[in-house]
C-alpha cells in the first residue's frame, strides 16, 4: 500500500491524436508493467480497451492505470482529447494534483489543448507540458515553443531539450549541451528564474548574485509547480519511448504529493473548508467516474480519497444519506483489469465494484463529515436526436441501456418530451452520439431508429392581463365549486424559477388549503403552454380573489379553476413563442472566416467576436438560434473541408420572428388535427 506522501496523481490532457494513449502505453512498458508495447492502430493498448475506442482508434472514456517509479506510486488517468468527449477529461481533473498537457509536435496547439490547459489552471493543478511526437517529419519545435509561451505564458520553461540525435538533455541541473531549439544554458537560466520566483528568500539571493545550489533549486521546484510560477516543458516521442523515463523521473521527484498540493475544498453550505490529506482524519472522497465492464456489464466506480482511510468494511455514506453502504472489495484499476488491495489512504485513487448506489459527483465519507466537492462545469449537450425502437417491446431494454450509458457519460442526456412525445438523446456532437448509438447496437444488441428532434421551443407572455374562472359541477351528490381571480405579468427574461407565484388573498375568500391545488392547475398550463404546446416560462402570477363553498369546494375544483383562470389570463397577455439561442465557438483556419461569418448571418446568427489562436487558427464566437445549427456538423465540414470544429451550449431564450412562429404554430395545429382523426 502506498503512503500518502509517496502518491502522485497525474491526469493526461490534450487534443485528440496528441499521443496520450501512446504515452500511457510507453510509461507502462518502461516501468515493466507490460512486456509488449501496444499501439492504437493495433488496438491492443491498456487504456483504450472499449470496443468503440478500438474501432475508432481514439479514446472515448477516461482510463486509469498505475505504476511505480523511484518508490513513488503513480496513478495516471489517460483522458479523451476530441471535443465530443471532453466530459471525462474535465471530470478527471479534480481527482489529481498534476496535469500533463500533451501537445503534438506535428499538429501544435489545437482546440482542446487550450480548453483543458485552462481548466487545469482554474482547478489549481500543477502543470507540465509534454511536447510529444518530436520524431515527426517537417516540424518546427522552436516555433511551437514560441507558440506555447505566447499562448500559455512565459512561465512555460524547458525542463529538458532534445539534442540533434533526439536524445534528451536535462536543463534543471545542467547548463551544458546543444539543442536545435535553443541554447541549454539559456533554458537553464530561464527555468531557474521561474523556480526561485516562488521562494522570496531564494529570489533575494538570486537577485543579489549569490550562487543558487542544485539542492536549493530542486527544493523549491515543487513549491514553484504548486504556485504556478513555472510550467515545465518536456519533450517525448512516445512511440519510440524517447524522453519517457525522463518525464517519469520528473513526476516522481517534483510533482506534488497530496500533502504538498493545494488542499481540496469541501463545500458546506455557504462556506468552504480545506480537507488535508490525512489518513487519520474522517473519510472524505469524490466519485469522479463510473464505467460498465463491456465483458460482464458490471459497474465500477472510481473514487479519489481526499482524507481518511477506506477499508472493505467501512460504513460508507454518500452525500447526506443516512443509510450506509458496504464498499466490499477495493481495487486498483489497470485499464480494464482490476487488482484488489486491502485499503486506500488519503490521496489515493481506487475503484469499487457493484456499488449501484454511487454516481459521478457523489461525496463519500464515513458519516463524520458531510459536504460537496465541486466538479468542473461540463458543457451542455446540445446535439440531439430523437430515438425510437426499431422493434416493438424493446422500450424497457432500451431504457435500461440508456440509463447505463448516462451513468458512464455525464455529457450524455436522455429526456422524454411529453409535448412532442419524443425520446431525445443529447450529446456534445455528431461523433459523440454515433458512439452512443454504436454501443446500443453492439454492446446491448438493440436496434433503434433516429431522426432530428423537434426544437425545444418555449412560450412566454409580453403584457399584463387578468383571468377569472368559476368551476361548478353538480353530479347529484356532493358538488364541486371553486372560483379564482388572478393577474399575470412578464417576469425577467430567462429567470428562475419559470413561474413566480404570489398568494395575495385577504379576508379568507379562498382558504389557504386551496393554494396548492391552484398552483397545480397553473402548472398544468405552464407545462403545455397555449401557443404551440411548449412550456411557459418567465411568468409572474398573483392570485388575489375568489370564492369557495363550505361543502362543495374541493382540491379538484380549485385546480380546475386555477387552470382556467390562468389560461384566460395568458391568452390575453400577448403570448409569444421563444426559441433557444446557443453560444457557439467555431475554430477554423483563417481563410474560412468570411465563409463562416456569412453562413452564420444567413442563419440569423450574431457574430460577437473573433480571436486569433496560436498555430494559425481563428475562433469565431457567435450566438445563433438552435434551430439553425441543430445539424451544423455536416455544414461546417463541407465549408471548411473538414478542418473546422465547434462547440456550443445553451445561452438563453429569445422571441422568434413572426414568420417562424407562424410556421411552428401551423405545424402544431396540423399534428393536433392528425391526433384527433
Amino acid at each position: 500500500m502506498a503512503e500518502t506522501n509517496n502518491i502522485r496523481n497525474v491526469v493526461l490532457l490534450g487534443h485528440g491524436a496528441a499521443g496520450k494513449t501512446s504515452l500511457t502505453e510507453s510509461i507502462l512498458h518502461k516501468t515493466g508493467l507490460i512486456t509488449r508495447l501496444g499501439t492504437v492502430e493495433e488496438k491492443n493498448t491498456v487504456s483504450d480497451y472499449d470496443d468503440e475506442e478500438k474501432s475508432r482508434q481514439c479514446s472515448v472514456y477516461a482510463s486509469i492505470v498505475n505504476t511505480s517509479v523511484s518508490g513513488k506510486h503513480l496513478n495516471i488517468i489517460d483522458t479523451p482529447g476530441y471535443p465530443d468527449f471532453i466530459g471525462p477529461a474535465l471530470l478527471s481533473i479534480p481527482a489529481c494534483e498534476t496535469a500533463v498537457v500533451v501537445v503534438s509536435a506535428a499538429s501544435g496547439i489545437e482546440l482542446n489543448t487550450r480548453k483543458l490547459f485552462e481548466a487545469a489552471t482554474n482547478a489549481g493543478l500543477s502543470r507540465f507540458i509534454c511536447i510529444n511526437k518530436i520524431d515527426a517529419e517537417n516540424i518546427d519545435l522552436s516555433e511551437l515553443l514560441s507558440n506555447i509561451q505566447e499562448t500559455f505564458g512565459s512561465q512555460c520553461r524547458c525542463l529538458n531539450l532534445p539534442a540533434a540525435d533526439k536524445s534528451i538533455i536535462d536543463c534543471l541541473l545542467n547548463d551544458k549541451g546543444s539543442s536545435p531549439i535553443m541554447d541549454v544554458a539559456d533554458a537553464h537560466t530561464q527555468l531557474v528564474e521561474s523556480i526561485v520566483e516562488a521562494d522570496d528568500a531564494l529570489m533575494e539571493k538570486y537577485l543579489s548574485g549569490e550562487t543558487i545550489t542544485n539542492d536549493q533549486i530542486t527544493g523549491a521546484f515543487v513549491k514553484a509547480l504548486v504556485a504556478g510560477t513555472v510550467v515545465p516543458i518536456v519533450f517525448t516521442a512516445a512511440r519510440k519511448e524517447i524522453g519517457v523515463l525522463e518525464l517519469l523521473d520528473y513526476i516522481a521527484k517534483y510533482a506534488p504529493s497530496p500533502l504538498q498540493a493545494k488542499p481540496a475544498k469541501l463545500k458546506q453550505g455557504d462556506k468552504n473548508i480545506e480537507i488535508k490529506a490525512d489518513p487519520a482524519a474522517p473519510l472524505t472522497g469524490l466519485v469522479f467516474s463510473t464505467a460498465f465492464d463491456p465483458r460482464s456489464n458490471m459497474k465500477y466506480s472510481s473514487i479519489r480519497v481526499f482524507s481518511g482511510t477506506l477499508k472493505s468494511d467501512t460504513n460508507l455514506v454518500k452525500n447526506d444519506d443516512k443509510k450506509g453502504i458496504r464498499p466490499g472489495h477495493i481495487f486498483r484499476s489497470q485499464g480494464i483489469e482490476h487488482k484488489e488491495i486491502d485499503k486506500a489512504v488519503a490521496g489515493d485513487i481506487i475503484t469499487l465494484s457493484k456499488v449501484e448506489e454511487l454516481h459521478v459527483g457523489d461525496f463519500i465519507g464515513d458519516g463524520h463529515i458531510t459536504g460537496k466537492f465541486e466538479m468542473l462545469r461540463l458543457p451542455s449537450p446540445m446535439y440531439s436526436l430523437a430515438l425510437e425502437p426499431a422493434a416493438r417491446g424493446d422500450e424497457v431494454k432500451i431504457g435500461s441501456a440508456l440509463d447505463k450509458l448516462m451513468q458512464a457519460d455525464s455529457c450524455f442526456k436522455v429526456t422524454h418530451d411529453h409535448q412532442t412525445k419524443e425520446l431525445v438523446i443529447s450529446g456534445l456532437g455528431d461523433l459523440h452520439l454515433r458512439v452512443i448509438l454504436a454501443k446500443i447496437e453492439h454492446q446491448y444488441k438493440l436496434t433503434v431508429n433516429t431522426k432530428p428532434p423537434k426544437i425545444p421551443y418555449r412560450e412566454t407572455i409580453t403584457a399584463k392581463a387578468e383571468g377569472h374562472y368559476k368551476h361548478r359541477k353538480q353530479t347529484g351528490g356532493a358538488g364541486q365549486f371553486g372560483e379564482v381571480y388572478l393577474r399575470v405579468e412578464p417576469a425577467e427574461r430567462n429567470s428562475e424559477p419559470s413561474l413566480q407565484f404570489s398568494w395575495d388573498i385577504f379576508g379568507g375568500s379562498i382558504p389557504g388549503q386551496f393554494e396548492a391545488p391552484i398552483i397545480k392547475g397553473i402548472n398544468d398550463v405552464m407545462e403545455r403552454g397555449i401557443v404551440a404546446g411548449f412550456p411557459l416560462q418567465d411568468v409572474k402570477v398573483s392570485v388575489y380573489d375568489g370564492k369557495h363553498h363550505p361543502v362543495d369546494s374541493k382540491e379538484v375544483a380549485f385546480r380546475a379553476a386555477g387552470k382556467g383562470a390562468f389560461k384566460e389570463a395568458v391568452s390575453k397577455a400577448k403570448p409569444v413563442l421563444l426559441e433557444p439561442i446557443v453560444h457557439i465557438e467555431i475554430t477554423i483556419p483563417p481563410e474560412y472566416v468570411g465563409a463562416i461569418t456569412g453562413d452564420l448571418s444567413s442563419r440569423r446568427g450574431r457574430v460577437q467576436g473573433q480571436e486569433v489562436l496560436a498555430g494559425n487558427l481563428m475562433v469565431i464566437k457567435a450566438q445563433v438560434p438552435l434551430s439553425e445549427v441543430a445539424q451544423y456538423n455536416s455544414q461546417l465540414k463541407s465549408v471548411t473541408a473538414g478542418q473546422g470544429s465547434y462547440s456550443m451550449e445553451l445561452s438563453h431564450y429569445e422571441p422568434v420572428p413572426p414568420n417562424v412562429q407562424q410556421q411552428v404554430v401551423s405545424q402544431y395545429k396540423h399534428e393536433v388535427e392528425e391526433e384527433e382523426e
